[in-house]
């Protein structure tokens, strides 16, 4: 078993920044994806970014260039920098974690509200 663990979600104007944190625990593998998905008002779940533990990241054409995703592999821990934020950005975040053993998880999610 894996628990993630989600912190930094809150209320941004637009334009404002936001960073998230996602701490993992328990049975973690070596090689692992662990990354943000989000799931706004009346929408299905999307992928924002995914950072694998060799440090290749992928994004979601909507956040390329306002967000970062970065991790310490040492604290099994992955950040989202939300920078530029939008009132579409609004959205349940998840964090996921995924491994070489197809084990998947997902944290309990925290809320991003972009408004003025």
């Amino acid at each position: 078993q894996v628990q993630l663990v989600e912190s930094g979600g809150g209320l941004v104007q637009p334009g404002g920044s936001l960073r998230l944190s996602c701490a993992a625990s328990g049975s973690i593998f070596s090689l692992n994806v662990m990354g943000w998905y989000r799931q706004g008002p009346g929408k299905t779940r999307e992928l924002v970014a995914t950072i694998i533990s060799t440090s290749t990241t992928n994004y979601a054409d909507s956040v390329l260039g306002r967000f970062t995703i970065s991790r310490d592999n040492a604290k099994n821990t992955v950040y989202l920098q939300m920078n530029s934020l939008m009132p579409e950005d609004t959205a349940v975040y998840y964090c996921y974690y995924y491994d070489s053993r197809m084990n998947e998880y997902w944290g309990q999610g925290t809320q991003v509200t972009v408004s003025a």
